[in-house]
């Protein structure tokens, strides 16, 4: 199958501190007709601790430290279960939206071509299919540099307006308090001094 059939999104409850960003993936994935999956690892919050694992913890980010808000094995987690499935569907190729912009700025140790490559070596050894792959396609992008990608397809509007970033579940320019809001924003307003004919409903508040 090509295009959108051949397209399967998945996403993960695990008892995040907020479900906005599940709703928005329902919606996107709605809009563009193809099809969604969410699993449940709600089991997370058992196991490990982290400030985005419920909402009564307050989040900190303090220069030289890792924030609070990494939750340690989960996109290993996520990128392991969603590939299991995608072999259940005779699928080779599962791709992640992970950006090292991430694992620069926040510590995330889990948001690494390096880790990945790892990831899919174990993989294809679970699976027993050399050729199993886990794409990355933005892992070297900047924020800004996203934005620009998603210019040239023609959707950044929609994605600008629809897509969530905030940890406290704020929509479009979120709380702007938190690392994920700041870093978002501060590639908005470069995006901006590119391209400052783009519009949308909040770019006179980032």
């Amino acid at each position: 199958r090509q295009g959108k059939d051949s397209v399967l999104s998945v996403s993960f409850s695990y008892g995040q501190r907020h479900s906005v960003e599940l709703l928005a993936a329902e919606k996107i994935c709605a809009e563009w007709g193809v099809e969604h999956l969410v699993l449940d690892i709600n089991c997370l919050s058992q196991i490990t601790q982290s400030a985005l694992l419920g909402n009564e913890t307050d989040i900190i980010d303090e220069e030289g430290n890792v924030p609070n808000t990494l939750v340690e094995g989960r996109n290993g987690l996520m990128v392991r279960i969603a590939s299991i499935h995608a072999v259940s569907l005779a699928a080779k190729i599962v791709y992640v939206g992970v950006i090292e912009v991430e694992s620069a700025n926040s510590g995330y140790r889990d948001c690494t071509r390096h880790y990945m490559d790892l990831m899919q070596v174990i993989l294809r050894l679970d699976f027993g299919i050399p050729d199993f792959e886990i794409k990355t396609p933005v892992i070297h992008m900047t924020k800004c540099e996203t934005m620009s990608f998603g210019y040239e397809m023609g959707v950044l509007p929609f994605l600008l307006e629809n897509t969530i970033t905030c940890y406290n579940g704020v929509t479009k320019q979120g709380c702007m308090e938190c690392p994920a809001c700041k870093l978002r924003n501060e590639g908005i307003s470069q995006f901006l001094g590119i391209r400052p004919e783009v519009e949308f409903s909040y770019r006179d508040r980032v």
